[in-house]
């Protein structure tokens, strides 16, 4: 009996029928049908979807006469401005792979990554000039430095031969541009924040962008009659890929070099916003925005946040101001969000405080993303109870492919068959995933877990805490206990006696710390607080970090 399969037989891949999924198509059609419609505001500039196309397509016209192409790394260090809209674009259309820089890191980081990276081509807005020069005497990389002098910038040194607009004049509107062979083609490089040393390089392909650039405007609601303010950096996790993800649904893109919550509001006011984005950082400067500068909106603007939630006095606090705040979850390893906790009608009636509190778990799995599971160390899901934690793990389209040139770690990451993230969480009966720490940052006193986030949100719902980290300390008869770290915010005081007893009206008193110690919390680049800084202090001397 023939084994053939009849759905095979002349029913090939063909052009006409396969083409391999990529983000940068969404752009080729949006300037189809909005041609004259503006893409992007910044400042005074108003660059409408046509230009946005042809100005990508002379990037990588002119990329490509440079001779860069499949497996090249081209990298750009720039904050939100149009030139960083176009790299997304122009750079993969040349074949070659965009490595998006973090603005905030130091010479020495930026380096390393330059190097590891292995980048042919740098792009560079004039106001990093000093810290670029640095990084490019550290590692004596012989590259092709562009400079990009933004009109809407301070100005600064200019450390190359050419001109980013002059090196567009280089290349040609009508340039042919570079289809991945293959969905699984690198169209990214992206550098993990780097929170316990040198970071890892988060390879992405097309088919992942591709998913995440249409997934995302659906999880919040973007639409052609968008208007999208790029308060989250398009340096991380590409945007989230929203750059990719505005430009697909032909909304309007609103530029902003520098958050400032004054500038914020002004500009959502100015040009009508209807969506951000932001790290929980971002959130609360805008909660916390001094009451002159606070705005009320005739509508609602969506802001999504991802990470760990922001304190539930912050969503509560956002509300009020005319924001809907939807809370997504994801990482580097996973184009940015891949979970989002939707909104139930069941929650209409609760108290805001329950509500905010709802809002703030991970949630469950993108329609785009397979399911996502809280598992033990033997890959095991746990009791769908709300209180037995263990790791989350994903796998699907939406995960890298793999660390660049690091196959060790790869292969830790996503053993078992899944992508281990190193995030703790409970499972709840409904389904939710609830994170409660990351797997390094558990506490265990007495044999007993702490979660050290659950200690922070109660420590941040006094009126007078802006921020807090909690970590172990090493004690001699429990093994570990809890210390927090607390910035106040401007013009209010609490002293220690004071928030230990606020938490003990909220936790078990096993769980709440021991002592606080009051000050300005170190961190990363990204707004991530730096708990290793803590950690390192905190046990000096010892071999290890736990007991």
């Amino acid at each position: 009996m023939s084994q053939t399969n009849p759905f095979e037989i002349d029913l090939d891949r063909r052009p006409a029928n396969y083409q391999p999924l990529t983000p940068l198509s969404l752009l080729e059609r949006s300037a189809g049908i909005y041609p004259d419609k503006t893409a992007i505001i910044h400042g005074s500039q108003r660059i409408t979807y046509r230009d946005f196309w042809q100005r990508s397509l002379r990037l990588a016209s002119a990329l490509n006469r440079r001779g860069i192409g499949r497996g090249d790394t081209v990298s750009v260090m720039a904050p939100n401005t149009p030139q960083m809209l176009e790299a997304h674009f122009g750079v993969p259309m040349s074949g070659a792979v965009l490595n998006s820089l973090n603005i905030r890191l130091d010479g020495p980081t930026i380096s390393h990554i330059l190097e590891h990276g292995e980048a042919k081509i740098l792009l560079t807005d004039t106001e990093f000039a000093p810290v670029i020069r640095e990084a490019l005497a550290v590692s004596g990389k012989d590259l092709l430095v562009i400079d990009i002098d933004d009109p809407e910038g301070d100005g600064g040194e200019r450390l190359g031969s050419l001109d980013y607009e002059d090196f567009l004049k280089e290349g040609t509107p009508d340039f042919e541009w570079i289809m991945p062979e293959d969905e699984w083609d690198a169209i990214s490089l992206n550098y993990t924040s780097g929170t316990t040393g040198n970071p890892k390089g988060v390879v992405c392909h097309h088919r992942g962008a591709y998913l995440a650039a249409m997934s995302n405007p659906m999880m919040i609601g973007l639409g052609s009659d968008s208007v999208y303010l790029w308060t989250l950096p398009m340096f991380h996790c590409n945007g989230w890929c929203f750059t990719w993800g505005v430009s697909a649904m032909g909304a309007t893109h609103v530029c902003l070099r520098k958050f400032d919550p004054a500038t914020v509001f002004r500009l959502i006011e100015e040009h009508g916003v209807t969506h951000q984005c932001g790290a929980p950082i971002i959130l609360n400067a805008m909660a916390h925005a001094p009451e002159e500068v606070k705005p009320s909106f005739k509508s609602k603007v969506v802001i999504a946040t991802g990470g760990a939630a922001p304190p539930s006095p912050v969503i509560a606090a956002l509300e009020p101001m005319g924001f809907e705040v939807i809370h997504l979850y994801g990482l580097t390893e996973t184009y940015g969000p891949i979970a989002i906790s939707p909104w139930r009608h069941e929650w209409n009636d609760k108290p805001l405080a329950e509500q905010a509190a709802l809002l703030a778990r991970q949630g469950q799995s993108y329609r785009t993303a397979d399911l996502m599971r809280v598992v033990d160390e033997h890959t095991c899901d746990v009791p769908q109870d709300g209180e037995t934690m263990g790791e989350v793990v994903m796998h699907g389209n939406n995960v890298m492919q793999g660390y660049f040139e690091q196959p060790e770690a790869t292969a830790m990451a996503f053993r078992d068959g899944w992508f281990h993230s190193g995030d703790l969480a409970v499972w709840h009966p409904d389904g939710t995933v609830e994170l409660r720490d990351r797997q390094k940052d558990i506490i265990i006193s007495g044999g007993e877990n702490i979660s050290t986030i659950e200690v922070e949100q109660a420590i941040v719902s006094h009126a007078a805490v802006l921020e807090c980290a909690v970590i172990a300390i090493p004690h001699e008869k429990w093994g570990e206990r809890p210390k927090a770290f607390v910035s106040l915010k401007e013009g209010f005081d609490v002293d220690e006696a004071e928030l230990i007893t606020h938490c003990r009206q909220r936790l078990a008193h096993f769980k709440c710390p021991d002592a606080i110690e009051f000050g300005p919390l170190p961190k990363t680049s990204t707004g991530k607080v730096q708990k290793f800084v803590l950690r390192e202090k905190e046990w000096q001397g010892r071999d290890k970090r736990i007991n």
